[in-house]
């Protein structure tokens, strides 16, 4: 995605927010702003969507749990994309939840595709090679 390069001017006390961000997360002045708009414009187009760091990096969540989008759109493809059966593994999310994560995959598939074919490529010996701790011991 191309980029391009825009003039506005952000209160001081934002731009103090933002550098105590960006130095907390090591990254530069823009390169956060970016990410922060990034966020913003998704949360504003998908409601009930927030973004919080993993041990993968941040994510798209659905707000008030601890589940990515990806983990329900993994699940809503395995029983044939019926909204029904997913109710059912999701009893206890709202209908407002479980469309919130509907709707940023509609947005924003190729992203939530990339991460379901990456938690699929896990297997036993992949995981051992990458995590031989988790492996147990051999003896």
């Amino acid at each position: 995605m191309g980029s391009a390069q825009k003039s506005m001017r952000i209160p001081e006390k934002m731009i103090k927010e933002i550098q105590a961000i960006a130095r907390e997360s090591g990254k530069d002045f823009s390169a956060m702003t970016k990410e922060l708009l990034e966020e913003a414009v998704r949360m504003h187009r998908c409601p009930g969507i927030v973004f919080s760091e993993g041990v993968r990096g941040k994510r798209a969540r659905i707000a008030g749990t601890g589940l990515e989008v990806w983990e329900i759109i993994a699940n809503y493809k395995n029983v044939g994309e019926n909204f029904e059966r997913l109710q059912t593994i999701y009893h206890w999310l709202t209908d407002l939840q479980l469309r919130a994560a509907l709707g940023y995959y509609r947005a924003y598939s190729e992203e939530i595709d990339q991460l379901i074919t990456q938690n699929e490529s896990w297997t036993s010996d992949s995981i051992r090679k990458r995590h031989p701790l988790l492996a147990g011991s051999s003896s």
